[in-house]
């Protein structure tokens, strides 16, 4: 069945990454999404070798849903923001839709406001 070889997929794939290094290697491995890899190494840069963390997987045809948590140390720049210092444990949401045993796209929903409070930045001020 699809939605299960899916789910696995993207399981294998959260074990291959979560609290490792992330090389362009082995994003490319799993990853055919330009746009999305960007993004992953990112974060790698601000918070290295972070930890992904899944609550819940909801699979649908081609897509897979993933409830969870990241967690990691802020130890380099965030889109302008210097390293804090902080460690996050931050709730998000990430869809992927999978062909060919490669994640095509992803959509990512975490709450930046959130974020920016773990690291200590106040937009009250």
């Amino acid at each position: 069945m699809v939605t299960v070889d899916n789910k696995k997929f993207i399981q294998e794939y959260w074990d291959a990454i979560s609290g490792k290094p992330k090389p362009m290697s082995l994003l490319e491995k799993y990853i055919s999404d330009v746009d999305f890899i960007n993004h992953i190494k990112v974060y790698e840069e601000s918070f290295p070798h972070y930890e992904l963390v899944a609550d819940d997987y909801i699979c649908e045809e081609d897509k897979v849903v993933v409830r969870a948590r990241v967690r990691g140390k802020h130890t380099g720049d965030l889109m302008g923001i210097p390293p804090t210092g902080r460690i996050i444990d931050l709730p998000f949401t990430v869809i992927y839709r999978i062909r060919d045993e490669k994640i095509v796209k992803g959509w990512l929903y975490l709450d930046r406001m959130e974020l920016m409070e773990q690291l200590g930045i106040s937009s009250m001020n």
